[in-house]
């Protein structure tokens, strides 16, 4: 195989043009992503079986040519774990099309939900693959032997497996599923965050009343929006705890602020007068558009029997069909059913974000599921 690195805009165009007559390229993606919101990307990893190209985006300003390979639906882009490669590709606004992940492929396989990449390597080939600059600095220059070998087995070996996984998905007859799997993937990445119900996510929302949850939406909004524009994590901004204690108690000072119970003296500190003027905001909202209490699901009258019954119900059907209960179903998946049946939080729960009632899912067990849980739950 040819080895390319690729650092100045005529290479990369060439490069991508050449890859751009694939029919299949396997990618990977390095970043650094520990004090920023958005990841920070420091290598891209390409090849067709034939050519393995390096891209450094330090040394490259205008990744056009890369992202145009990247929506050209007649090139098959295979990933593993793709998850956090998605959100580099969100940062740039590029979502791919007809891409699959070869992690959910060997789910499909019986091999679990979270295998690696260098255990499905293993798996395949009997080699033992060094991971250990997984976290060193990818924009750092230059870069290392060990961290340059390490970037090209990431696509080296998955371009050689990828052809193995199709053949024995298309076998069982399952090369759809994860096809669809993996798109489901990047549509949820890809999904508009919506900011009103930012709230949602912080663990212990379900404690509070409508008044506290309404300070906790802007709240949650607020920090959001001031992570995104000074590029920081969340909880660089303001911890969550800190969150919901102000949420609660509800200050009009940073002095009433600082002597709240389990707040963080250093939120109150750089973030305090900032708060204060959120509640402030938040005050101006009339009682009818307070957020709807939370409804914790493990607090309804006979959740246990009812996720018991459910959980059982595909435990069969995974026998039955010779699939693995891990791809079948999580426990976030099945709560999401549960909450759907009972009409739980209506007001955020809809029927296409319930994966047991969409594509493949439902086509196996879905309709089956939803007549037993009509008669039975």
């Amino acid at each position: 195989m040819q080895y390319l690195y690729i650092q100045d805009p005529q290479q990369l165009n060439e490069i991508c043009h050449q890859f751009s007559k694939s029919s299949v390229l396997a990618i990977d993606t390095e970043f650094v992503r520990t004090r920023t919101y958005y990841p920070k990307l420091g290598l891209l990893q390409i090849s067709d079986g034939n050519i393995l190209a390096l891209i450094d985006p330090v040394a490259l300003s205008d990744l056009t040519p890369f992202w145009q390979l990247l929506t050209e639906p007649s090139i098959c882009k295979v990933l593993h774990a793709c998850s956090e490669d998605l959100e580099v590709f969100l940062k740039a606004q590029c979502k791919p099309v007809n891409l699959i992940d070869s992690q959910i492929m060997m789910a499909f396989l019986g091999h679990g939900m979270s295998l690696g990449y260098a255990s499905m390597v293993e798996h395949f080939t009997g080699v033992e693959l060094d991971k250990s600059e997984s976290r060193t600095d990818w924009l750092k220059r230059p870069l290392t032997d060990k961290q340059i070998t390490y970037a090209q087995a990431d696509v080296e070996y998955l371009i050689a497996i990828y052809p193995k996984l199709i053949a024995l998905l298309s076998e069982k007859q399952l090369l759809d599923n994860a096809v669809e799997e993996s798109t489901k993937l990047v549509e949820k990445k890809f999904k508009p965050i919506n900011e009103e119900f930012l709230y949602l996510n912080i663990k212990q929302s379900w404690r509070l009343t409508r008044p506290q949850l309404n300070r906790l939406q802007f709240l949650t909004k607020w920090r959001y929006g001031l992570a995104k524009q000074r590029d920081l994590p969340l909880n660089f901004v303001v911890k969550e705890q800190t969150l919901i204690c102000v949420a609660q108690v509800n200050p009009k000072s940073v002095g009433a602020m600082v002597n709240i119970k389990d707040i963080d003296i250093f939120d109150v500190r750089h973030q305090g007068k900032a708060m204060l003027s959120v509640l402030r905001q938040a005050a101006n909202n009339n009682p009818e558009q307070y957020p709807l209490s939370i409804v914790r699901l493990d607090q309804y009258t006979g959740y246990k029997g009812l996720y018991k019954k459910v959980k059982n119900f595909i435990t069969e059907v995974a026998e039955n069909s010779g699939l693995a209960i891990e791809i079948l179903a999580s426990k976030k998946q099945i709560n999401k059913f549960i909450s759907w049946h009972l009409n739980l939080n209506n007001d955020h729960q809809q029927q296409q974000e319930v994966d047991f009632l969409q594509g493949w899912r439902f086509e196996l067990f879905g309709y089956a599921l939803q007549k037993y849980a009509k008669e039975q739950l």
